[in-house]
């Protein structure tokens, strides 16, 4: 019978976090440093500390604080890319697929974390210029091309009319988020309100002039 010296060794520490985890792990970190501490605080020391894991690790992810933050804003329009991947089969699936994706934006641009980090945008600190770039590119910009992605790929299959997309992806934006975004920063509406009832508004009043019959 074999010692116990001479059986295989165990692995010890706990097992390793996939890697959808840690990466989820380090932007919740790098998000609550922003809104707590502000940029300058929001180290790869500090970020890896908060996160829970070694430096080396979270290096895999992003290599300096700008890509940490980077990467941070663009997990909100990760998270609702999926819903325009959709595209309608008929000219009356327009409307409910595009009301889907707009409430799918809501859900993350007005979340908590995106409120606080448009908020913390409209005071001066050091390391404003950094943050603003990311969101503007990460979030504003993406944002609007995934937009008006979908707008095209609905014009290519027939469903709607001649339209500059890129131009009717900025105005649906403006009228649907701006102004909820504006009131929540003021504190006049808690982040995450429902605004469903607006984007259908908003969609009733713009689609007619711009869907085939």
């Amino acid at each position: 019978m074999a010692n116990e010296s001479d059986a295989e060794p165990r692995s010890r520490g706990r097992p390793s976090a996939p890697e959808a985890e840690l990466r989820a792990a380090a932007v919740e970190a790098t998000l609550a440093l922003l809104l707590t501490q502000g940029y300058a605080a929001t180290t790869v020391d500090a970020v890896a500390k908060r996160a829970g894991m070694a430096k080396k690790t979270l290096y895999r992810f992003a290599e300096n604080r700008d890509a940490l933050v980077m990467q941070a804003i663009a997990s909100w329009t990760d998270a609702f890319q999926p819903a325009f991947e959709q595209d309608a089969q008929r000219a009356e699936e327009v409307q409910p697929l595009l009301e889907q994706g707009l409430r799918a934006i809501a859900r993350h641009v007005l979340s908590v974390q995106a409120v606080g980090v448009f908020r913390l945008l409209q005071s001066e600190f050091p390391g404003r210029e950094a943050l603003l770039a990311a969101y503007q590119c990460n979030g504003i910009e993406r944002g609007r091309g995934i937009v008006t992605d979908w707008l095209q790929r609905q014009r290519q299959r027939g469903w709607l009319r001649e339209l500059d997309c890129a131009q009717t992806s900025d105005l649906l934006l403006a009228m649907v988020m701006a102004e909820p975004l504006r009131q929540m920063a003021l504190g006049l509406l808690p982040p995450g309100s429902d605004i469903d009832t607006r984007i259908a508004a908003a969609l009733a009043l713009v689609l007619p002039g711009l869907v085939r019959g």
